[in-house]
C-alpha cells in the first residue's frame, strides 16, 4: 500500500478515537466550585457560562435549584440580567440524590444558601463520584452575616471564586446585600429569609450597608 494511503488511514482511525474520546468525555477527578458573592454581583450568570462551556465539551449536565426560589420561573435558574439555563426545582437537598441522572458529569446547584445543611453532604458525595460540582449562592445574608451551609461548602470547595456589585449609595465596589422594606434599611431582627429582587433588595459596600438594631 502507498505510503500516503497509510498515512490517510492512521489519521481516520485517529479521528475515529478523538470522536469517541469527545463523545464519552469524563471527568477523572471530582471537585467542588462555589461562586459566591452579594447580589447583583452576576454568580448566576457565571454559573450559565460554566454550564454553557460544560455543555460545548459534551458533558452531562444537570441543574438543581431550591423550590422556594420562584422569582423568575419555577424550572429554570435565571439571572437578574436575563440569562437562564433550564433547572430541576427541589424542596431540600436530599432530593438531589433522587434526581440525580446517572449520566451526569457536571451537577449546578442555585442559591445553595437557601438548602439545609444536608447540601453539603450530597456536594461532598458527588464530587467523590468524580462529579464537578458547581455551587452558586449568597455568601452572607442581609445582615452580612455567614448564610446558611455556604460557609462550610467555601471551606470545602476546591475553587472558590468572590464576585463584587456595584455599590447603589457611591458606586464603589459592593460585597453585601442591603435589604430595604418601604425603601429603608431592614431592622436586624426581621426575618433571614424573604426571597425577592430589586424592590426589595440592592447591593450596597462596607460603608454604606445599613443595619439598625
Amino acid at each position: 500500500m502507498h505510503r500516503t494511503q497509510v498515512q490517510v488511514r492512521k489519521n481516520l482511525c485517529a479521528l475515529r478515537v478523538f470522536a469517541v474520546q469527545k463523545e464519552n468525555m469524563k471527568h477523572t477527578q471530582g471537585s467542588i466550585e462555589v461562586v459566591c458573592g452579594s447580589m447583583f454581583s452576576g454568580k448566576t450568570d457565571e454559573l450559565i457560562r460554566r454550564l454553557v462551556r460544560a455543555t460545548i465539551a459534551r458533558q452531562k449536565v444537570q441543574v438543581f435549584k431550591p423550590a422556594i426560589d420562584i422569582r423568575y420561573a419555577v424550572e429554570k435558574v435565571t439571572s437578574h440580567a436575563g440569562s437562564n439555563y433550564d433547572a430541576i426545582p427541589v424542596e431540600k437537598a436530599a432530593d438531589i440524590r433522587n434526581k440525580l441522572d446517572g449520566d451526569a458529569t457536571v451537577v449546578a446547584i442555585d442559591e445553595a444558601q437557601f438548602f439545609d445543611p444536608e447540601v453539603v453532604n450530597v456536594a461532598q458525595e458527588l464530587a467523590s463520584q468524580g462529579i464537578r460540582v458547581l455551587v452558586a449562592g449568597l455568601d452572607t445574608d442581609f445582615r452580612g452575616e455567614p448564610f446558611g451551609p455556604m460557609p462550610i461548602l467555601m471551606s470545602m470547595a476546591e475553587h472558590v471564586d468572590k464576585l463584587h456589585a456595584i455599590c447603589m449609595v457611591c458606586g464603589g465596589e459592593a460585597s453585601r446585600t442591603q435589604r430595604l422594606v418601604n425603601g429603608k434599611p431592614a431592622r436586624y431582627d426581621d426575618p433571614i429569609v424573604i426571597v425577592g429582587a430589586s424592590e426589595m433588595y440592592e447591593a450596597r459596600c462596607r460603608v454604606h450597608h445599613e443595619v439598625p438594631r
